[in-house]
């Protein structure tokens, strides 16, 4: 009996055996099955570039010919209006295209010069260019440049004086006026029976030549700004067929493209300009030295209180947000364009398009809510050309504060966890991660030198399994649901280190760190082990965690996760290598009498606004 026991038992034991190395082999085949997927994809995107590059690079020679009827008055009227000796990529292609009435759409990064684009046929053109544009402080920041340049425009928003509308209408219906730009947001054209008409004058008469969209990204769900207003814009095709319309973004994938195409009712021969999304002179880090640039904080409350942290310790600042008034918003744009305010610290309201050549540097205090704001608005830097510095502060309890904003948007949640993983990554390029969103063709092996993760070197990172991490999250969070317990991000991290509620507490008290903790957590979020669940009050929005659909693949060990450490020995050595880097590539430019800057006084903005952390939260 006992050896029958004894040999039941070793069968179990084989058996036992061969499921581990099941599991172990289920585990390879789920990690090759993804690399095989994510390789896939990668593939069919290099097919679409490569098909994409071969259009245009067609389309591209043919239209830099300099033998159209108005080449000689363009390449005239670049050097005597606009006091530009060359084009750059891209511009001549699409100047020609729009002055052929051509619709066609231009994707290139912030700051490449895709206002001339419609700007410099605006002026050589009889009539005036409609232009739809999102922001007003856009508008106000387009107005100002050309009014130096003494181009005749005008814009129309919701505080334009009666008078002042109906003087500019008249205009529009005027042959052979001197308006050549008139600016106005999707919201006058949506909801204006009386602007409509106008324009619908304006075309019969001739005095329209053609209608811009600026950040027409705008128009798409798929895109990460979407505008309900702009996709009434596909009237515009409908009711004036003859007239060339002119597309504008620094940020579509070609998802968002089709989109567009789609909306705007745009043709099949709708011709395309893609310049590449790579700023080269945008270091990504978080040392820097810095004369001009700005803050951009998560919300009204934060752009305010870290306006008044940095006024307090002497660096010239002022705040910008929705609830600021349209007057006190232009004094504050010119102040800051002549110099006269150092730092703008600004939500979202103060963005695309914002033109200031000498911007040196953009701080987010907070966590953007996607990959292509981040580019956008990381992109009012570097403008004239010099090297720049990008600056993102993370904050855990930023990412549930993003998720709580976009939730019911497409791909609102999707866009926060790639903006999370972009946080979080040691190894990757941020370059790459950037662009790999913007489906550019990048090589894995390719270094910056222009981010902070190029600069580390891989020797010293350190890859950690956390398994266990994830195994004592899970346990924690099904014990939870067990007595119908809901966890918030920061209550769970509370119970894991032992300062919870006691009979939800892991046996073993965690050795890490609440920042480590928030860091693993983020990992588990990443991979589904772990997944956001709402509720909602009349007042908030409230995020909780629950187990996530990979929790059961992590119990049963069909799945590993591990993070990237730098070793904690190397972080002083490397801090000095930033620093060096930064005085090689970085000198501060000579300031006005009116706004003196001293490198001391500049690198004390960035340690301010990280004190601020402490300051504000005491």
């Amino acid at each position: 009996m006992a050896e029958d026991i004894a040999a039941i038992q070793d069968q179990i034991s084989k058996i036992d055996l061969n499921i581990e190395n099941l599991k172990k082999n289920l585990c390879a085949l789920l990690k090759e099955r993804e690399a095989l997927v994510i390789k896939k994809e990668a593939l069919h995107k290099q097919i679409n570039l490569s098909t994409q590059n071969k259009d245009h690079k067609q389309s591209s020679i043919y239209w830099l010919n300099k033998s159209f009827p108005w080449s000689e008055k363009i390449v005239n009227c670049l050097l005597s209006t606009f006091k530009i000796n060359n084009f750059r990529p891209l511009q001549l292609e699409t100047i020609n295209a729009t002055l052929a009435k051509k619709d066609c759409i231009l994707v290139m990064p912030t700051g490449s010069g895709k206002s001339l684009c419609f700007q410099l046929p605006a002026v050589v053109s009889d009539g005036f260019t409609l232009v739809v544009s999102p922001l007003v402080s856009l508008m106000e920041d387009q107005l100002i440049g050309l009014r130096e340049l003494k181009i005749e425009a005008a814009m129309l928003d919701a505080s334009s004086p009666k008078a002042y509308i109906t003087n500019i209408q008249n205009q529009m219906i005027t042959q052979n006026g001197s308006l050549k730009l008139l600016y106005v947001t999707p919201e006058r054209l949506a909801k204006s029976k009386r602007f409509m008409a106008k324009l619908e004058k304006a075309y019969s008469v001739g005095s329209i030549n053609r209608i811009v969209i600026d950040e027409v990204h705008c128009a798409s769900h798929w895109g990460h700004d979407f505008r309900p207003d702009y996709k009434y814009l596909g009237i515009l095709k409908r009711q004036f067929p003859l007239l060339p319309i002119l597309g504008l973004t620094a940020t579509a994938s070609k998802k968002v493209l089709d989109d567009i195409k789609d909306i705007l009712n745009l043709k099949s021969d709708c011709l395309l300009f893609r310049g590449s999304f790579n700023r080269p002179n945008l270091f990504y880090e978080y040392y820097i030295i810095i004369n001009k640039g700005i803050v951009y904080c998560f919300s009204r409350k934060d752009s305010e209180e870290v306006s008044t942290l940095l006024n307090r310790h002497g660096i010239n600042s002022h705040c910008y947000h929705a609830d600021i008034s349209s007057d006190v918003k232009t004094k504050v744009h010119q102040l800051w364009i002549k110099g006269d305010i150092q730092v703008i610290v600004a939500t979202i309201a103060f963005g695309m398009g914002i033109d200031k050549p000498n911007v040196r540097f953009v701080i987010h205090y907070s966590l953007s809510k996607s990959i292509e704001n981040y580019y956008q608005e990381s992109g009012r830097a570097g403008r004239d050309g010099h090297n720049a510095y990008c600056i993102l502060y993370f904050r855990f309890q930023d990412i549930f504060r993003q998720m709580s904003m976009v939730f019911s948007e497409k791909t609102g949640l999707e866009k926060v966890y790639q903006m999370l993983r972009y946080c979080i990554e040691k190894k990757q390029c941020r370059r790459n991660i950037i662009s790999l969103d913007f489906e550019e063709a990048w090589k894995t092996s390719d270094s910056c030198k222009m981010c902070d993760n190029c600069f580390i070197e891989k020797s010293r990172l350190e890859t950690r399994d956390i398994r266990q991490y994830g195994l004592t999250v899970v346990s924690i969070l099904k014990s939870a649901t067990a007595v119908d317990e809901k966890l918030t991000p920061l209550k769970l991290i509370d119970i894991w280190l032992g300062k919870g509620k006691s009979s939800l507490r892991p046996i073993s008290v965690c050795t890490l760190s609440r920042e480590e903790c928030e860091f693993v957590l983020s990992k588990l979020l990443l991979e589904r082990v772990v997944r956001e669940e709402f509720h909602f009050t009349p007042y908030s929005t409230i995020t909780y965690l629950v187990p996530g659909q990979h929790s059961e693949h992590l119990i049963q060990n069909i799945i590993s996760i591990h993070h990237d450490i730098l070793m904690s020995n190397d972080i002083q050595s490397d801090k000095l290598a930033y620093t060096s880097k930064r005085k090689s590539i970085a000198k501060p430019e000579k300031s006005s009498k009116k706004s003196k800057i001293t490198e001391t006084e500049s690198s004390n903005c960035l340690v301010l606004i990280n004190d601020s952390e402490n300051e504000l939260s005491s």
